[in-house]
């Protein structure tokens, strides 16, 4: 695989939404209310791979997986989950996979088959890019839990690093922070400053500095986006570690 970004330590708490993603669907309950429907969408269109990831480690094949996930999307989004699994309230990571769980061992039976192009599908999801990610997956010596939780952080880190270039798009910022990009990438205390300050026309001094915003930067996304997939806000630092324990095997 390749290089993901370097597990971020404590640092400053960042500047979180005052009412997450999943505390807007959490709060909503049995009502449903149209902004914790957005809320919940948004948030299965962002971590829908590791629930495909997890599916093919059970063995199903690509087209069946692809099936199941979409299959199981359209009763998830249908049906209120949230008042048969309330011990997995808290994460929004552990709450999807046990509703995922509960799908294939309960419900897939009964639900039939949704075909690729049967009845309106809930998610627009990329399913080529998801069967190459599957394949460079180190997935022949990972459980499908683990499996699940790895995928969970790469994605993690994906987005936040996405948040991060679209924070960075104007011109003359793009093209430092594709520069300084290695920068938050895990073992890149060992790339040197002086080459990267000559290319970007900088001292080397500058280019610490702006090394250091982009990482405080980083983690405060990080922090933000993790955030948004608990109830509880103050368990990020427990999140956090959680998922980087995916990374070893």
């Amino acid at each position: 695989m390749t290089s993901q970004p370097a597990t971020p330590t404590a640092g400053a708490p960042g500047d979180y939404f005052a009412t997450t993603h999943w505390t807007v669907v959490l709060s909503a309950g049995g009502r449903g209310t149209p902004q914790s429907k957005m809320a919940l969408e948004e948030l299965c269109r962002t971590y829908w791979y590791p629930l495909y990831a997890y599916v093919r480690r059970q063995g199903h094949s690509k087209e069946d997986a692809e099936d199941l996930t979409q299959a199981f999307f359209a009763r998830f989004l249908e049906k209120n989950y949230l008042e048969k699994l309330s011990s997995e309230k808290g994460k929004f990571r552990a709450f999807l996979l046990a509703s995922l769980k509960h799908f294939l061992a309960n419900e897939w039976d009964r639900a039939g088959r949704q075909k690729r192009g049967g009845g309106v599908a809930p998610l627009s999801l990329d399913w080529q890019d998801a069967d190459t990610r599957f394949q460079i997956d180190p997935a022949d010596r990972l459980s499908p839990d683990k499996l699940y939780d790895r995928a969970w952080a790469v994605t993690l880190l994906e987005r936040v690093i996405a948040l991060l270039a679209e924070e960075n798009a104007a011109e003359a910022k793009a093209r430092l922070f594709e520069r300084l990009r290695p920068f938050l990438m895990a073992g890149s205390s060992g790339i040197p400053y002086a080459p990267v300050a000559a290319q970007l026309g900088m001292t080397e001094g500058a280019v610490r500095v702006a090394v250091h915003r982009l990482r405080r930067r980083y983690r405060e996304l990080l922090r933000q986006e993790i955030g948004q997939t608990l109830a509880q806000p103050e368990r990020i630092e427990e999140e956090i570690q959680a998922l980087f324990s995916a990374f070893t095997d």
